[in-house]
C-alpha cells in the first residue's frame, strides 16, 4: 500500500489479491479479513476494503514497526495472521506480487516461509479449491510459459494483475465502511522484541535512491534512410558499439 499525507490508495497488485479473495468467498464461503501495516491514515484504505466486501480489517500500526524492511514487515504481518488463525482457520494468504514503490516481490514468500506453508508465486488463476481436502490448483505465468502447480492449504499465494479485474464499491456499502470499526493492533497486542521489527529489526536498510545513468538515445530515421538493408546495418553497428549484443 502506498501513503502518503492527503491520500491513500491500495497497492494495484494488492487490490487484484483483494478482488480474488472475495471472489473465493462468493464461490467457498471463506471468511476474507485485510490486514496492512502502516501509519494510522491508512486505516482509509482498509475502509475501501471493508466496502468492497471484506468482513473484517486490521491495522498494524505503531512508531516501533515504522523504517521496516521487507524482513521486519513480513515478521509484524505474519505474527498478526497467527493471531487471527487462533479463531478462524487459516485457508490462504493472498498478497499481491509486489509493491509498485520497491518492488521487491519479498513480503509474500516472507510470511510464507514464517507459516512454513507453501508459497505459489506470480499466480494469473485459480483453477481449483478443494475445500474438504484442503488443496488447491494455481497456474503460474513465467516469461516463456505457464506452470499448473497443486498445493495443500494453508498456502501463501502472490497473485498478477491478469488473474482479475477489480471491483467496484456499492454506494451502501460504502457508506456502511465509513462507520465500520477498524481493528488497530500495536505491538502491546503483538509482543514482538524490538530486535525483530521497526529498524533494529531490519537486515537492509536504503542508503541512496537515484537515477541510473544511461547515453542518451538515438533515433534512426526510417524515412531518411531508403535501404531497409542499410538501416538494419546501422542499427547492429550501434548495438555492437555498446555491447548490447556480441557478434561472438
Amino acid at each position: 500500500m502506498r501513503i502518503n499525507k492527503y491520500f491513500s490508495i491500495i497497492n494495484p497488485f494488492d487490490a487484484h489479491a483483494l478482488e480474488e479473495a472475495l471472489r473465493l468467498k462468493e464461490r467457498y464461503g471463506f471468511k476474507v479479513v485485510a490486514l496492512s501495516m502502516g501509519p494510522p491514515g491508512a486505516e482509509m484504505t482498509l475502509r475501501k476494503a471493508l466496502a468492497l466486501g471484506a468482513d473484517d480489517v486490521v491495522l498494524l500500526s505503531d512508531r516501533a514497526f515504522g523504517g521496516a524492511d521487507t524482513l521486519a514487515t513480513s515478521m509484524v504481518l505474519t505474527s498478526a495472521i497467527r493471531m487471527l488463525a487462533e479463531t478462524d482457520e487459516l485457508a490462504m494468504v493472498i498478497c499481491g506480487k509486489q509493491t509498485i514503490d520497491g518492488d521487491t516481490a519479498q513480503v509474500g514468500p516472507g510470511i510464507a516461509t514464517r507459516l512454513k506453508c507453501a508459497q505459489l508465486t506470480s499466480v494469473d488463476r485459480i483453477e481449483s479449491v478443494d475445500v474438504e481436502h484442503k488443496r488447491i490448483r494455481v497456474r503460474c505465468k513465467f516469461e516463456e510459459r505457464y506452470e499448473v502447480l497443486d498445493s495443500s492449504l494453508p498456502a501463501m499465494i502472490a497473485v498478477l494483475r491478469e488473474i482479475n479485474r477489480p471491483r467496484y464499491p456499492s454506494v451502501p456499502m460504502r457508506l456502511m465502511s465509513l462507520d465500520a470499526r477498524v481493528k488497530t493492533w500495536d505491538n502491546g497486542v503483538l509482543k514482538l522484541s524490538e530486535n525483530v521489527i521497526g529498524l533494529k529489526g531490519s537486515a537492509t536498510s536504503v542508503r541512496r535512491i537515484f537515477s541510473p545513468d544511461r547515453p542518451p538515445g538515438q533515433i534512426l530515421d526510417g524515412e531518411s534512410i531508403a535501404d531497409p538493408d542499410e538501416a538494419a546495418r546501422m542499427l547492429l553497428e550501434k548495438l555492437v558499439g555498446r555491447n548490447v549484443i556480441s557478434t561472438q
